[in-house]
């Protein structure tokens, strides 16, 4: 009996140590097209809210006090990452700011923000949603995007009905949660951009 379960113990710490060679070796092999993959999703989102833009580069950001300064005004958003967008010559004319908003219906929403140096939002790219088909993925649309394109506000609010100011964004029928997820996600940008890069804050 006892060498059968020494038998049986064997076969199994070998099993484990092949498969976990195996996983190794396939994550060595993955890791770079993976990466390679995330990089020109987040270029092409980059892009996308800065048009303008002749190339990006990584702002040096503190995550800490970017959290700290969120949750000071409300909001349970996370800042994930800052690019300058540059022109052909190196001038910065704006920010991309990729943010995650932490209270979408079906789980975190990430996407990049666009704003200029005067504060004017260009728009906003989703990288990663799992928001309902049919319903809140409708945020990845530009007939609700555009409603926060060229706004220069100091914050944005959802309303039910046809906006009637530049702040006023339209929820998405029978996705409030989304939208709002959505609009603080911008927000939450928007207060990053006044407190740490409007006019060239360091």
């Amino acid at each position: 009996m006892n060498k059968k379960i020494v038998h049986d113990a064997l076969i199994l710490t070998v099993f484990t140590v092949v498969i976990g060679f195996i996983l190794g070796l396939v994550y060595e092999i993955t890791k770079d097209p993976i990466a390679k993959a995330e990089e020109a999703t987040a270029q092409a989102a980059y892009k996308a809210v800065f048009e303008d833009a002749d190339s990006f580069s990584t702002y040096d950001f503190d995550a800490e006090a970017a959290a700290s300064l969120l949750e000071q005004n409300g909001y349970s958003d996370e800042i994930n990452g800052v690019q300058e967008a540059l022109d052909k010559d190196g001038n910065v004319l704006g920010y991309v700011i990729t943010v995650t908003a932490k209270d979408g219906s079906q789980g975190n929403i990430t996407f990049s923000v666009g704003i200029k140096n005067d504060g004017t939002v260009n728009g906003y790219s989703v990288t990663s949603m799992s928001e309902t088909p049919g319903l809140g993925d409708k945020a990845k649309t530009e007939d609700f995007s555009k409603q926060y394109k060229n706004k220069n506000v100091d914050s944005f609010t959802v309303v039910k009905q046809a906006p009637s100011a530049d702040n006023e964004i339209e929820a998405i029928s029978g996705a409030t949660i989304t939208s709002k997820a959505m609009t603080n996600g911008v927000n939450a940008c928007i207060i990053y951009f006044q407190n740490e890069l409007e006019g060239g804050a360091e």
